[in-house]
């Protein structure tokens, strides 16, 4: 979310960067920078690619396309046969509200190839922006997934090596005359008043590695949705090792299946400006050492910065969401700066359905009057969730990543600034008609121990007998798929094929 404070990651050596064009409207260009084949060979770039040649100047198997900062104002295709470096901020269109008063662009497709590899620029943190009225296309497939990632060797990848994708579109939000310009001012402009808006295509797609800051304390997400309607398709994407958030939705009406949020910095989910679309299969794994100083949560939810109670509101429906914090076992130390599975704050009205969260310092934190006056009206709805915690953790498997301060001196399993109308939040949670449950520990749920684990692909189908196999429930909801288990898997992985959880060493 906005206004967070962060480390600021040590931008380094540059690596060679070959001569190459690439047709994109205006835009032919090709740079330069330099380095030794010494560096490569010590980052190991030459080593562990499964026998594919690899070039020594450059450290990549396949020629280096240089796509220019500025905007692409044709239809434009790139192929699976090269890798496309992103320099500074390559815009496909161009907004109206752009600061250098040129012309708007709009109308403009950029097309992605079934995998294709397309990497950031560190140094002039690369980062690919969509404006309202233009589209992205990057269809990619369960066998050959579309690849967002850092520029760097294997080995050498870092949370924050480049930007991240940015989805402008047109739907509604809560801001200000209906537009607003996302944090870090890279002409980011989002807002209007088609909620059937569409920005294209997302399926299929790995982002990696992402989250440079645009300026101190501002940083990109992942993939970042901006006003995004709902004509656009965002489907089996997966967001890794980012530097903020990895999924955030400011305002709009977009659909999203099939999430993968791995080992992030920041939040999971962070919801926000009037999101209002539905959410359907999405899971958040996180990394014990791997947390934000303003505060690491799986959901934080507002309905604006302030809290205000502008219309539209963040009222958007997830269901089957499961939610794995770094707490694997009570021995397992974690980062101090771990929260909440759950930071509902700021006069949201989300509603969360048929979901798991677990390991957690906290499980459930409604903050506020507002919010709180709005789960006791019945607008803020968390139907048939579990909440588990962490065997001998604390009081009844919550507890803290290791101070007496942060993020508060015993961890609970459900908290709240005041009471839900005349009830306290545990009462509340825990109404029969909610079907709502909570466990002392995460073993009883069914899920595999695997799903906390760093260096391997996790079992992440519940195992044989798991009570996660049953009990959810869509009565009275539309734009779900039905079926029967709670949280993101049953017995079918639906990452199978394109999903990696192993993106350090990979060499493209």
């Amino acid at each position: 979310m906005n206004m967070k404070k962060r480390y600021k990651p040590n931008f380094g050596t540059k690596s060679l960067k070959t001569m190459a064009f690439v047709l994109a409207g205006t835009l032919i260009f090709s740079s330069c920078k330099k380095t030794t084949i010494i560096e490569y060979n010590e980052a190991g770039s030459n080593s562990g690619n499964g026998g594919t040649v690899t070039n020594p100047a450059t450290g990549f198997t396949k020629p280096v396309v240089e796509v220019a900062n500025g905007s692409i104002t044709t239809n434009t295709t790139w192929t699976k046969g090269n890798i496309y470096r992103l320099n500074g901020f390559v815009r496909v269109g161009r907004d109206a509200k752009n600061k250098a008063g040129q012309a708007a662009v709009e109308g403009v497709t950029l097309t992605i190839e079934a995998g294709t590899v397309i990497i950031g620029d560190r140094e002039s943190k690369g980062t690919l922006v969509v404006q309202r009225g233009n589209k992205l296309i990057a269809e990619g497939t369960a066998s050959q997934p579309i690849i967002f990632t850092s520029e760097r060797a294997a080995g050498l990848r870092e949370p924050g090596d480049w930007g991240g994708v940015v989805l402008c579109g047109k739907a509604t939000n809560n801001q200000a005359g209906g537009e607003a310009e996302l944090e870090g001012a890279y002409e980011g402009w989002h807002g209007g008043t088609n909620d059937a808006d569409n920005s294209g295509v997302l399926r299929y797609v790995r982002i990696d590695y992402a989250g440079t800051p645009i300026n101190p304390n501002q940083e990109v997400n992942s993939l970042t949705m901006g006003s995004v309607g709902s004509g656009t398709v965002v489907d089996y994407v997966q967001c890794s090792y980012g530097l903020d958030d990895a999924f955030e939705w400011f305002g709009g009406t977009v659909n999203a299946k099939h999430l993968i949020a791995y080992r992030g910095l920041d939040d999971d989910f962070d919801v926000d400006f009037g999101f209002r679309g539905t959410v359907q299969f999405a899971v958040g794994i996180r990394d014990a050492n791997s947390a934000d100083q303003s505060g690491s949560n799986g959901f934080e939810v507002d309905n604006d910065g302030t809290g205000s109670s502008v219309a539209p509101f963040t009222s958007a429906q997830f269901s089957n969401v499961t939610i794995i914090g770094p707490k694997k076992d009570r021995n397992k130390t974690i980062s101090t700066q771990f929260q909440n599975a759950m930071h509902l704050r700021r006069n949201n009205k989300i509603k969360i359905y048929n979901s798991v969260f677990t390991a957690y310092p906290n499980g459930l934190f409604i903050d506020g009057s507002t919010t709180l006056a709005n789960a006791a009206a019945g607008e803020l709805v968390l139907k048939n969730n579990v909440l588990a915690g962490v065997d001998g953790w604390g009081a009844n498997g919550y507890g803290t990543g290791g101070t007496t301060t942060f993020p508060n001196p015993i961890g609970v399993e459900t908290k709240s600034t005041g009471n839900v109308g005349a009830q306290a939040i545990d009462v509340w949670f825990k109404t029969a008609s909610f079907g709502n449950e909570t466990y002392t520990k995460w073993e009883d749920l069914g899920i595999d121990g695997s799903i906390f684990d760093l260096g391997a692909t996790p079992k992440l189908t519940l195992n044989t007998g798991s009570i996660l196999l049953a009990g959810a429930s869509f009565t009275g909801l539309t734009g779900f798929d039905v079926v029967s288990h709670r949280g993101a898997f049953g017995t079918s992985d639906w990452t199978a094929g394109w999903a990696n959880f192993t993106p350090q060493t990979n060499v493209y």
